[in-house]
């Protein structure tokens, strides 16, 4: 059987799909003794080696969660003095399932699965991502309604997607998104005059950041992740294409809150199971 050969190196825990086309262009992958090319496949048996050293196919299934620290990067590359991987000191072959601001603390998934990685990360999936975020002035409705129904970012060309939004304090507001623009929660709150003072993500799906300590890391739980495959087993798994416009995207989150619309009081966030009934969470 033949598979693309950026495909190959994600399964095999080398890298996403995206960064496997960067290091192909680079020269950096080689089939059969020579260099890869663009959409190339490799047949079983065939010899791929990465930067010169060969690539075996990780047959088991790694997922964690870890609680990042400010401070940390999002990323594999070693150039990066406080990148995540070397945080880590993981004994297996890992990167990142999408990224949180250098800034940014809380949940952050880490696989050897490139599946995985587009399915849970691909914008026009609608999978939900929840976020506390501090602030540095008082949240006001006006505040919590202009966040909720959409906000232009006109350095990044779009306009954000209609999302779930609730005060949890004087200056503090809990937020569901079902995308990842850069430093879009940042982005969010300067339009209307604020400033983040402390992002933590809590949730990513149904995976939950709990009571982990900053730091620290934990596998995902079969629990979890049964749940987490039932959730994806629809979801596109194509290469996630950065600067998404949310606007174009016409499809209903299979999983998420109502959007547009905000919470005023300090009460947990309703959602809707698939049974339509509503569920509380913190």
């Amino acid at each position: 059987m033949e598979v693309r050969i950026n495909k190959f190196l994600s399964e095999a825990g080398v890298c996403s799909r995206r960064e496997a086309d960067r290091q192909i262009e680079a020269g950096n992958v080689t089939i059969g003794g020579k260099t890869a090319r663009m959409g190339d496949q490799v047949s079983d048996g065939q010899e791929v080696c990465f930067c010169g050293r060969p690539v075996q196919k990780e047959k088991e299934m790694i997922l964690i969660a870890l609680n990042k620290p400010a401070g940390i990067v999002c990323t594999a590359e070693k150039r990066e003095k406080n990148n995540v991987i070397d945080f880590l000191h993981y004994p297996k072959r890992i990167y990142p399932v999408g990224r949180l601001d250098k800034e940014s603390e809380g949940l952050l998934l880490l696989t050897n699965n490139g599946e995985i990685v587009n399915k849970i990360m691909r914008s026009g999936n609608m999978h939900e991502k929840e976020y506390l975020v501090t602030v540095n002035r008082p949240v006001t409705d006006a505040f919590l309604h202009g966040m909720a129904n959409g906000v232009p970012l006109v350095e990044l060309g779009t306009t954000t997607r209609k999302c779930r939004v609730e005060r949890t304090g004087k200056k503090q507001f809990r937020i569901i998104l079902t995308q990842g623009l850069n430093r879009q929660i940042r982005r969010m709150c300067e339009y209307f005059g604020y400033r983040v003072q402390k992002l933590v993500r809590v949730r990513i799906m149904n995976i939950e950041l709990g009571d982990l300590e900053s730091g620290k890391y934990r596998d995902v739980t079969p629990e979890e992740f049964k749940k987490l495959k039932q959730l994806i087993a629809h979801s596109s798994n194509q290469p996630v294409r950065p600067m998404e416009k949310a606007q174009k995207s016409k499809r209903k989150p299979r999983n998420s809150a109502i959007h547009g619309t905000y919470t005023v009081v300090n009460h947990h966030i309703d959602r809707e199971n698939k049974n339509g009934n509503r569920k509380a969470t913190d």
